[in-house]
């Protein structure tokens, strides 16, 4: 299935640079984009990009980073949070690959140079259990095609000369910034009614805390600042990758968006993210030198 789904993306990037959207970037334009994001340069800003541009460029420099990082392991639905689709002038989210070599584990040590332009931020992945997921229109069907909710710390990295000049399609065009990514300990989803409606409302009312080494709280956010409620970030995901002839499958992790603002990480820096009122997730944490 992975294969069927690269050939896609693929036959949409030839169409895109054979067609009509003249501005997606070339074949020597994302060649040189690869190279930047793997030498943690800035690269030029992809610029004046219409969502046909943007989804040509990705499936392109997708091609090329699947080539460095290993096999996709699932999504990021990034600009899910109001406030940070405000930063980048819309009010869609976009969304990026995730790849093996993406994910570290809980703890991790990880240096403030892990990137270009280095953030971090407070976000949560879900697992995928059922195919049904992609037909899913509510939080509580999304809750039963998944198996796990996972803490998890986002690093991503907007690797380009002027970040502030991104909008939401050049944006998405560089994989929505996916560079790194500290997961915690699963959570699995309860299979009993009673169970799935008692994490539903959780996930929706939590507190989702940024602190520092001290226990001082450093950010944050509500479940619900994701789209009303996180597991929105699914129904929205599943529904735009159909759009481009994708599907989620059984094992793939998505990341649902910020619930706090990214930040610039500093040496000897320790973060921890909690989640109070989810109950029995555990703390997740990152340590940087």
């Amino acid at each position: 299935m992975r294969t069927r789904q690269t050939l896609i993306a693929l036959a949409l990037a030839v169409a895109c640079v054979t067609g009509a959207q003249a501005e997606c970037l070339s074949d020597a334009q994302v060649a040189e984009l690869t190279a930047h994001y793997l030498a943690k340069t800035p690269a030029p800003n992809p610029e004046k990009l219409s969502e046909a541009d943007a989804a040509c460029t990705r499936a392109k420099f997708n091609a090329q980073l699947e080539k460095h990082l290993g096999k996709v392991i699932g999504y990021k639905a990034a600009l899910t949070n109001p406030a940070v689709q405000q930063r980048f002038g819309t009010t869609q989210p976009v969304w990026g690959k995730l790849f093996e070599r993406m994910m570290l584990p809980n703890g991790a040590v990880v240096p403030t140079s892990f990137g270009t332009r280095p953030m971090y931020e407070a976000d949560m992945l879900v697992r995928v259990r059922s195919s049904a997921v992609n037909q899913a229109k509510t939080p509580m069907e999304v809750l039963q095609a998944i198996d796990q909710v996972i803490p998890f710390i986002e690093l991503p990295d907007v690797y380009v000369q002027n970040p502030a000049q991104l909008n939401a399609a050049s944006f998405s065009a560089i994989n929505a910034g996916a560079r790194l990514g500290v997961a915690g300990t699963p959570l699995s989803v309860p299979t009993d009614n009673a169970g799935r409606q008692a994490l539903l409302d959780a996930l929706r009312d939590m507190d989702v805390i940024v602190a520092d080494a001290d226990g001082k709280r450093l950010g944050g956010g509500k479940g619900s600042d994701i789209l009303g409620h996180p597991l929105n970030a699914v129904v929205w995901l599943a529904q735009a990758l159909a759009q481009e002839g994708l599907a989620l499958q059984p094992g793939d992790v998505i990341s649902l968006g910020s619930f706090s603002v990214p930040t610039a990480p500093k040496a000897g820096q320790t973060i921890t993210v909690r989640y109070e009122g989810l109950s029995g997730a555990e703390p997740v944490r990152v340590q940087f030198k």
